[in-house]
Parts: structure tokens; sequence; C-alpha cells
């Protein structure tokens, strides 16, 4: 796999549009690639942004999220909260690299990576290419910021292996490889986490994507959703209170 995170001027909120970004700075984009975009830019582009000055930090945290849990005996201030079935601190609320705003997730990352899938395919008249739009989140138990993957587009999320051979023949029963997370981890890795005004990336030699020629379906994004019975942290879940948000999941 080839990684190759992308140089930027810095970016501020409303300065242009994300097709306006990537009209300068992605000059070639062949069959079987794969482009990331942080969701912070697609956020600075599209506005989802608001001054630090004209809310409550955990209002806004509380109004951005699906779900929430407040831990009061944590020695960090986090809330932890579900956004677009993912589990993200704050919502994705945002100072850093900001300008005295508090950026937020985009509106619809789903929607944007299927609009900047069909603007490279238009651009670069291919027909097999990925989108993948990323954060930054942390693991439990390991220090350090990894990335996941919010929205995708052009290539199937996961590969199944449950029910195949393994190598003395006994079947898969839970085995399945995120390929979408893992596109999104290699990217964000190349990106940065600093100053570095690297949002984008472009991943190549990926034989283990199996690209489709189309955006994901709606049964295909809700079938990699697993509900809070079936996760395996669902104990753990279940142990706390979890209040709901205002935003309605998409």
């Amino acid at each position: 796999m080839i990684v190759r995170a992308l140089k930027i001027n810095r970016v501020s909120l409303n300065a242009c549009t994300l097709l306006d970004l990537l009209d300068e700075y992605v000059t070639e984009f062949p069959e079987h690639t794969v482009l990331a975009i942080t969701s912070k830019i697609v956020s600075l582009c599209e506005g989802s942004a608001v001054p630090v000055d004209s809310i409550d930090r955990e209002e806004l945290i509380r109004r951005e999220a699906a779900s929430y849990v407040e831990l009061p005996d944590s020695e960090y201030p986090i809330t932890f909260t579900v956004m677009h079935s993912t589990l993200v601190p704050n919502a994705g609320v945002d100072e850093s690299n900001a300008d005295g705003a508090f950026v937020l997730w985009p509106h619809d990352p789903q929607a944007t990576a299927n609009m900047v899938r069909a603007y490279l395919c238009k651009r670069f008249t291919v027909r097999e290419v990925g989108v993948v739009i990323t954060d930054s989140t942390v693991q439990p138990l390991r220090w350090g910021m990894g990335g996941v993957s919010i929205a995708h587009s052009g290539f199937k999320e996961v590969r199944d292996y449950r029910g195949e051979p393994d190598l003395f023949n006994r079947p898969f029963v839970m085995e399945t490889a995120a390929i979408a997370g893992g596109l999104a981890a290699a990217a964000v890795l190349a990106m940065g986490e600093g100053t570095e005004c690297t949002p984008l990336a472009v991943l190549a030699d990926i034989p283990f994507v199996e690209f489709q020629d189309r955006d994901p379906l709606p049964f295909e994004l809700a079938a990699f959703k697993i509900s809070l019975d079936d996760d395996l942290y669902s104990p753990i879940w279940k142990a706390v209170e979890w209040q709901p948000g205002t935003i309605t999941e998409r």
C-alpha cells in the first residue's frame, strides 16, 4: 500500500468549497485509488462550526450527540458520545487549528463521500475509485490518536471471512477485516495530527480493496452497524447511563 499525504495551504472557515479545494490540490487520480479526507476540512469548507463565545461547550456537545454519557469521576474533560454509530469523545467538537471556533462533525459525511466519488469519476474519467472521510479518536488502554472512518464510498467496507476455511480447514466464525477503518488509520497516520496541513491523502496499490462503481446502498451501510446488544463491548456500554442527545442519526 502506498499512502501519499497532500500538502495544502491553511484553510479557514468558509474560505472555499470542498470541490474547489480538490480542484486545486488533486491533480491526478487513477483507477483503483482511494482519496482520504479529514472530517475537519469537510466541516471548514461547509461551514460546520460555531464561535467559541457563542455557546457553552458542554451544551454544544449534548446538542450535537445522538447519545452521550457524562463521567463525573474522570480526570479528563471528556463526554463520551455516539455519532453516526461511532463512539467519539465530545461529539467531535474540536477547537484545535480552528481560529476561535468549535468545529463540528460534517453535516452529512456519507453524502459528502458520495458527492466526492462522483466528482472524481467525472473529472478524471474513472469508474472504480473510493473515498473515505476520516476522523481521529483514541483506543482504550493505549496512548495515541488513530484514524477512523466515518463515511466511505466506492468500495466494500469490510472483508468478510466468516464461513471460509482457515489454514487448518477450520471455518472462521467471527473474523471480518475493517477495510474502510484500515484505510482511514493509514491515511490519518500519514496526514498527521498537528500543523502538517495535509488533510488529504491518496491511497494506491491496495489489492485487498474490493471496489464498486457506485455508492454504498442503504442496506450495506446498515449491515455494517452493530446494535448495542450485539456489540462485543455490550457489558461496558450497559454499565453506564446513556442520555439521548439532540441529533437524530441519519
